[in-house]
C-alpha cells in the first residue's frame, strides 16, 4: 500500500465551497446507468460552467459575425470581444504584451506551431532536443517528426520510481549540440509537479530556450510566465472549464518575431500579390483563417471563471481531495497508485491486482463514475514503470469528498465482480 500523502502548508484566503459551484456546472445533474454522475475525469476535460455555455450561446444569437474584416456593428463586436479574450490571457498568465499570445486549436497546436517555426528555423542535422520521461505524446511527436526531418536527436531526462523529474540527470543531457527544452509543467499521467523554474534556469545557462507545456497545469497553479522566465507556454481552454478548440501559446516576442509563419491564409498577411506577400506581426502572422471565435469569447468567461473563485483556491482544494483519495485508495487490497511524487496534482493514478484497466473504467461507469483508463496518450510513462495502462481519477474545483467515497466503493465493487 502507498503511504498518505502530507497536505502542503497552503492556507487559502477564504475556502472554496465546492457543493455551491456544483451548481454552476450543469452536466453534472445527471443521471448514468441510474446513478447521479460523478465526474472524475477532469484531466481529460472540464465541465463548463452556465457562464461559459451562455457565452457561447450568445455570440452565435447575437455577435456571429466574421472579425478583424467587416465594418458593420455585428463584426465590430465580435471582433472586440474576441480579442478582449486575448487581453484576458495576457493578464492570467501575466505575459508582457498582448503581442505574445496566440491563439490556437489547443496545446497540440501549439507545440505544433512551435516545431514547425521556431524547430524548423533552429534545429539542424546533428542537434539534440531534451523532452522527459513524463510527457504527453503531443510534446514527443512533433518533436519526433522535427529530428526525423532535420537529422537531429531527441534525449530523454529520466524520472525516478515516484514519478519524480531528475534536475541532477537532467543537467547531464545539455551539450553544444541542444537548441530546445520541451517539458511538462505538471504530468497528465501520474500528476507529478515538476521543478519547472529550475529546469528553465538551467537551460537558459546553457543558453537554451524552454517550452512548457501548461496544459495539466493552467487550471491548478497560477502561471506567471515573465517570472518563469519560460520561452514558449502552451494550453488549452477545454482543461480550464473552457470550451474545446481553443489554445493558447504564449512565445517571448523577440522568437515570435523571428518565427515564420506556421500557415497561410487570410487574416495573416497584410498584403498579397502573385509575386510576393507580406505577412502581419505577431500575434496574427500566426492565426491563419477564419478561427474558432465563439470558443475564443466562451475562453473569456472560463477565465473569469476561475480568476474570480482564484487559483490559490482552486489548488488547495483539490490538494485536500488528492490527500483524501489517496489514503482512501490506498486502503483498497490489490490497488497501487502509480506516481507518488511529493509535488502532485490532483491525479491519482492507479492498478488493481491483475484486472486490465479498461475492465476497472467500465464497471465505475456502470456505477456512475466517469474516470480514464487506458496510456493517457502517454506511452513512454507507462513502459517506465513496466504496466501498459491505468485508471485514473483526476479532480476538479466541483468535486467533493463524496465523490471519492463513491469511487472508493465502486472500486470495492470490482473486486467483487472479478474476485
Amino acid at each position: 500500500m502507498n503511504s498518505p500523502l502530507k497536505p502542503d502548508a497552503v492556507k487559502p484566503s477564504f475556502p472554496l465551497d465546492p457543493y455551491f459551484k456544483r451548481g454552476d456546472f450543469p452536466a453534472l445533474h445527471q443521471m448514468v446507468h441510474d446513478h447521479t454522475l460523478v465526474y472524475l475525469d477532469n484531466a481529460a476535460t472540464t465541465q463548463k460552467p452556465f457562464s461559459v455555455l451562455q457565452a457561447t450561446d450568445d455570440y452565435y444569437g447575437k455577435d456571429n459575425a466574421n472579425i478583424h474584416r467587416g465594418v458593420h456593428l455585428l463584426s465590430q463586436r465580435a471582433t472586440e470581444d474576441y480579442e478582449a479574450t486575448r487581453f484576458k490571457v495576457q493578464g492570467f498568465l501575466n505575459a508582457a504584451s498582448s503581442q505574445e499570445i496566440i491563439l490556437t486549436k489547443g496545446t497540440t497546436d501549439g507545440i505544433n506551431l512551435v516545431a514547425q517555426t521556431f524547430g524548423r528555423k533552429n534545429v539542424g542535422a546533428g542537434d539534440e532536443i531534451i523532452l522527459s520521461a513524463l510527457e504527453h505524446h503531443s510534446n514527443i511527436v512533433p518533436w519526433q517528426l522535427l529530428v526525423e526531418e532535420k537529422g537531429a536527436s531527441i534525449k530523454v531526462s529520466p524520472i525516478n520510481d515516484a514519478g519524480e523529474f531528475l534536475l541532477e540527470e537532467y543537467q547531464k543531457l545539455f551539450s553544444p549540440k541542444t537548441k530546445l527544452v520541451a517539458i511538462t509543467q505538471v504530468s497528465n499521467a501520474l500528476g507529478t509537479i515538476t521543478p519547472i523554474e529550475e529546469i528553465i534556469r538551467i537551460a537558459h545557462d546553457h543558453g537554451v530556450p524552454v517550452l512548457v507545456d501548461g496544459a495539466q497545469a493552467a487550471a491548478h497553479i497560477a502561471v506567471d510566465v515573465q517570472k518563469m522566465d519560460c520561452d514558449f507556454y502552451v494550453l488549452s481552454a477545454h482543461k480550464l472549464y473552457g470550451p474545446t478548440g481553443v489554445g493558447v501559446l504564449y512565445g517571448k516576442l523577440k522568437h515570435l518575431t523571428a518565427m515564420p509563419p506556421y500557415q497561410g491564409g487570410g487574416d495573416m498577411i497584410t498584403s498579397v500579390t502573385f509575386a510576393k506577400t507580406t505577412y502581419q506581426k505577431p500575434p496574427y502572422k500566426f492565426e491563419a483563417g477564419t478561427p474558432n471565435i465563439a470558443g475564443v469569447v466562451a475562453f473569456a468567461a472560463a477565465l473569469d471563471y476561475v480568476t474570480k473563485i482564484g487559483l490559490d483556491q482552486i489548488a488547495q482544494h483539490e490538494h485536500e481531495l488528492l490527500v483524501y483519495g489517496t489514503q482512501k485508495l490506498s486502503q483498497i487490497p490489490g490497488l497501487k497508485i502509480i506516481g507518488t511524487a511529493k509535488h502532485k496534482a490532483g491525479v491519482l493514478s492507479f492498478t488493481l491486482g491483475d484486472i486490465h484497466p479498461h475492465d476497472i473504467g467500465t464497471v465505475l461507469d456502470q456505477d456512475g463514475i466517469a474516470i480514464r483508463a487506458g496510456h493517457h496518450c502517454a506511452q513512454p510513462v507507462m513502459d517506465r514503470f513496466g504496466i501498459a495502462a491505468t485508471a485514473r481519477a483526476s479532480f476538479a474545483l466541483y468535486n467533493i469528498k463524496e465523490d471519492i467515497d463513491s469511487l472508493e466503493k465502486s472500486v470495492r465493487h470490482v473486486l467483487e465482480v472479478f474476485k
